[in-house]
């Protein structure tokens, strides 16, 4: 039995997964630490991967050569891209998952990733010596030793789940918390507060009036989440629906408010404003007599469903009574109730863009703990901290992603940068490059970057050159062939649009909104040849990005050249080069705040909430900028 290894992950949730996996990859001997062998990467809350931002994260995560993608691709029971009516900076991947096959293909992976090890158990005090993290002790009193750690609890630290009254501690349904490791860093000096989130009650299909919802279908196109080829779902697809609450049911609720835990004191944490509870949702939107929910499966066969948009911590009668007003719920029969959990979180103010801990070398932080929320969000911190857990045990340079680079750049910024006041979650609006980092071309941003790291391998790799080169020849065909007014008006006059009074280039003829390739396809032979040309199993994603860049050329090069600029500061480190208190020129709350975060570079300060541009001129000025 080993007990020495280069990095130790505590916690199989997803920032745990991608953590070990990507540790182990890379050639760290690592040891992966959870409570349940059986409930490895466990979707708490809803079956679904993806969504609004979250989809781009997942995205990057697979580029980079990470693991979620491929396990959603092939456990997925519904795939949809969303915000497809708004721009492609916006268009969005989002899948149902097999909740149990998810869980089981995660598994697999781990469990035959060379170097990777699992231990059932649980982590009550870290190993420390000399400020430097050494190893773990769990509740069997097994002492682990390592390089590196990296704490993925989630909602375990100390997790304390409320129906109502009733008050259960637990990390998750029928699952301990832990208990030991908040307690000593916040002796070591750590910052740490407490969080809620909640999830909804789970109902039996069998017990739906399926004919009184909306069906909502998923969508067979070529997207999904990962970049490589084959890794698609055999599994048979599902619909989800939709029904409204409605006056009724806000009576119901209202009445029961006084026995709500969010509204009678017992729960003091901090909750998250963009997923709030139904409790919480009549009492914002007092005047709004309807919202809408969700029906979505939790797999291929089971009868279980979740109800996306009801989360509540209220009494599960209460509960119950509420869900039989809405005409598709009227006879249902649930598995379990909604409830609330509250768990400590750590202030990340306290992380470096490494994820590691300021106060401990070796420490790293993913996930709930950083004050996230969302299983997208911790995989992508866990990826990253995975990677630097890797170099900080055997060597090598950190590994950081920039805002103009990836949605998890942004993440992790927003995070060390300017700390949490709820649970984060990821926005394209958080993303003032957004343009820069759309869905389509997470490989062409991210993938040379995870092979240079030995994350992404040649395969991968070679795989998005040929699509670069692909797409640059597909933009350079349009670029050079001239469309006749004669080969194209008759088609354009039938659909509506201006005919040409010349001819023009086939690029210029793309840049109007009513045109695609595929519609100039049908009018244009040569043009239909060329994409014959490419290959055949990536031949519509191929020309998908190849007519983004074409028609948002002017977007990405204005974005690009402002990304620069702002890069600038980014480049002027800052780390290390004064005493922040002893900086009168600075005002008071400057002083404050760049003494407690330390920021590395020009540009990270800039970003710090209270730091003025007057400030940022002064730093720049001693600095002899």
């Amino acid at each position: 039995m080993r007990l020495d290894y280069d990095v130790i992950v505590i916690g199989a949730g997803h920032a745990g997964c991608e953590a070990a996996s990507a540790a182990a990859r890379l050639g760290s001997c690592t040891l992966l630490i959870t409570i349940d062998m059986n409930k490895i990467a466990q979707m708490s809350c809803n079956p679904a991967v993806g969504g609004i931002a979250k989809g781009q994260i997942v995205r990057e995560i697979d580029a980079l050569g990470g693991q979620m993608g491929i396990v959603t691709d092939r456990t997925s029971i519904q795939f949809r891209m969303l915000n497809r009516s708004k721009g492609p900076a916006m268009w969005s991947p989002r899948a149902q998952s097999d909740r149990m096959r998810f869980m089981a293909e995660w598994r697999g992976i781990l469990e035959n990733t060379p170097g990777l090890y699992i231990w059932q158990d649980t982590v009550v005090q870290l190993c420390v010596e000399q400020g430097r993290v050494v190893g773990v002790i769990t509740a069997l009193g097994v002492k682990f030793t390592a390089r590196a750690v990296v704490l993925t609890a989630g909602t375990f630290l100390n997790g304390l789940m409320h129906v109502g009254p009733v008050q259960i501690q637990g990390g998750r349904v029928a699952e301990p918390s832990a208990h030991g490791i908040t307690e000593q860093l916040r002796q070591m000096g750590f910052v740490t507060d407490r969080m809620k989130t909640g999830t909804p009650v789970r109902i039996d299909a069998r017990t739906i009036h399926f004919d009184k919802a909306t069906r909502q279908d998923g969508e067979s196109d070529f997207h999904h989440f990962s970049f490589l080829p084959g890794e698609r779902s055999k599994l048979r697809q599902r619909p989800c629906w939709m029904v409204y609450t409605n006056p009724a049911v806000h009576e119901v609720l209202r009445q029961a408010l006084p026995q709500s835990p969010l509204y009678n004191g017992q729960i003091t944490s901090i909750g998250p404003r963009y997923c709030p509870s139904i409790e919480t949702k009549i009492v914002t939107f007092a005047d709004k007599e309807s919202h809408l929910l969700f029906i979505e499966p939790e797999g291929e066969t089971t009868q279980e469903m979740y109800l996306n948009g009801f989360s509540s911590s209220l009494p599960w009668q209460v509960q119950i009574e509420a869900l039989k007003h809405i005409p598709a719920l009227a006879d249902v029969q649930i598995y379990r109730p909604g409830y609330a959990i509250e768990y400590d979180f750590f202030d990340p103010t306290q992380l470096h863009h490494t994820l590691e801990t300021k106060l401990v070398k070796g420490l790293f932080f993913a996930g709930q703990v950083n004050g996230t929320t969302g299983y997208e969000e911790a995989a992508g911190q866990g990826l990253i901290a995975g990677i630097n857990a890797h170099h900080a045990a055997l060597g090598g340079e950190p590994f950081v992603l920039h805002r103009d680079q990836a949605y998890i750049g942004v993440l992790i910024d927003d995070l060390v940068t300017k700390g949490v006041d709820e649970p984060y979650r990821m926005f394209t609006s958080r993303a003032e490059h957004r343009i820069l980092l759309r869905q389509d071309d997470a490989d062409m941003r991210l993938t040379p970057l995870g092979y240079a790291q030995g994350l992404a391998d040649s395969t991968r790799y070679e795989l998005m050159e040929s699509k670069r080169r692909q797409v640059s020849s597909l933009i350079d065909f349009a670029r050079s062939t001239t469309v006749r007014a004669a080969d194209v008006n008759g088609a354009l006059e039938r659909l509506g649009l201006q005919p040409l009074k010349q001819g023009v280039k086939l690029y210029d003829l793309l840049l109007r909104p009513q045109l695609s390739v595929n519609l100039l396809a049908d009018m244009l032979p040569a043009l239909r040849q060329q994409i014959g040309m490419l290959e055949a199993g990536r031949r519509e994603e191929i020309v998908e990005a190849a007519e983004i860049q074409i028609k948002y050329s002017g977007y990405i090069e204005r974005e690009s050249q402002m990304a620069e600029r702002l890069s600038r500061l980014d480049r002027v480190t800052l780390r290390g080069k004064f005493d922040y208190s002893a900086l009168h020129q600075l005002s008071t709350e400057a002083r404050q705040k760049l003494q407690r975060i330390d920021p590395a570079t020009v540009g990270q300060a800039s970003r710090i909430p209270g730091i003025s541009p007057s400030d940022i001129n002064i730093l720049l000025l001693l600095l002899g900028r």
